[in-house]
């Protein structure tokens, strides 16, 4: 029986490494065991988790990883890398300390290896849900949170921290004042969304784009099978006895990002880890090049008249 893949990691900004792929914990339709699929996932050689509050996700991982410990499948805590979120409902200088301690007893976590600023606004409700009344959307006061965050590192209940969603605009005025640069810009990037704007900021100041739904976020409600249905990647996929997804997976490692893959399906989980022992030729490179962009998620759910972001061009700043 084979043992499990061995990811690569990078090293951050902050001094410390983190897996360059890592297992998304986020779904509509969740399975009713995730504890299970989350051990499945540590068998395999996930060493890198992805969660927030408002997944719901983050204490079954907790009691995955005390399993995984009590199995022998690592030996302790240190062997994984954790990301968790400050959501926009906790988006408060006064609230971040608080909700990072809650995250971490969801975990039974001492500390988090990431945390990030999940969108660039502030939510007026104490409820974790995905969707919110137009009227509930407030500004961030940015600064303040992220001096909190700070100060959340300064305490040692985090290793490093990071943004997510933040268009070039947002994530330069971030490091106009911040003592702690951000390690990470979690966002969409994908074949069809490749960020190159983005992505020339975040390598200048030594921060790592982490891809969310580098695959299209295929089979959820807002999801796109531009992706795993696109005949570039499906002629490549052919040609090279890949999976569409390990081309498109392949493609992000060759850019040099992270990247966050979510499946629980324990086949694509073990697939998707498959993508470090081959390279695409230049010619490969040159037909994914040619695939049409477009950001396929919009965030419709942060625009309102009377919030911070009056358009879906305010909310990106121009990069949709």
């Amino acid at each position: 029986m084979a043992g499990p893949t061995t990811t690569p990691y990078v090293t951050l900004n902050s001094g410390h490494n983190m897996p360059v792929l890592g297992l998304g914990t986020f779904a509509l339709c969740q399975p009713p065991d995730l504890v299970s699929v989350f051990v499945q996932a540590i068998k395999l050689g996930y060493r890198h988790f992805d969660t927030s509050p408002v997944y719901g996700s983050e204490r079954p991982l907790g009691f995955a990883i005390a399993e995984a410990i009590r199995r022998g499948l690592i030996q302790s805590r240190d062997e994984v890398f954790i990301t968790s979120k400050l959501w926009c409902t906790d988006a408060d200088p006064e609230l971040v300390l608080p909700a990072l301690q809650n995250s971490l007893s969801n975990l039974g976590l001492e500390y988090l290896d990431l945390y990030l600023v999940h969108w660039p606004l502030r939510v007026n409700s104490g409820e974790y849900k995905v969707m919110y009344g137009k009227e509930d959307l407030l500004p961030i006061d940015m600064r303040g949170v992220w001096k909190a965050m700070e100060e959340c590192h300064s305490l040692g209940l985090v290793r490093s921290l990071g943004v997510s969603n933040l268009s070039t605009k947002k994530l330069s005025d971030l490091l106009s004042y911040s003592t702690i640069p951000p390690a990470v810009n979690q966002v969409e990037m994908s074949v069809t969304w490749s960020q190159p704007k983005l992505r020339e900021l975040c390598k200048k100041h030594g921060i790592y784009i982490t891809a969310w739904g580098p695959l299209g976020t295929y089979g959820e409600i807002w999801g796109s099978n531009l992706i795993m249905e696109n005949p570039t990647l499906e002629y490549i996929a052919s040609i090279r006895g890949k999976t569409v997804a390990q081309v498109a997976l392949r493609w992000l490692y060759e850019q040099k990002v992270t990247m966050i893959v979510k499946s629980f399906n324990k086949e694509r989980m073990k697939e998707n880890l498959q993508i470090f022992d081959w390279k695409l030729t230049k010619e490969e490179a040159k037909l994914i090049a040619k695939i049409p962009q477009q950001r396929r998620y919009q965030g419709n759910e942060f625009v309102s008249p009377s919030g911070p972001y009056k358009t879906v061009d305010e909310l990106w700043d121009g990069e949709i």
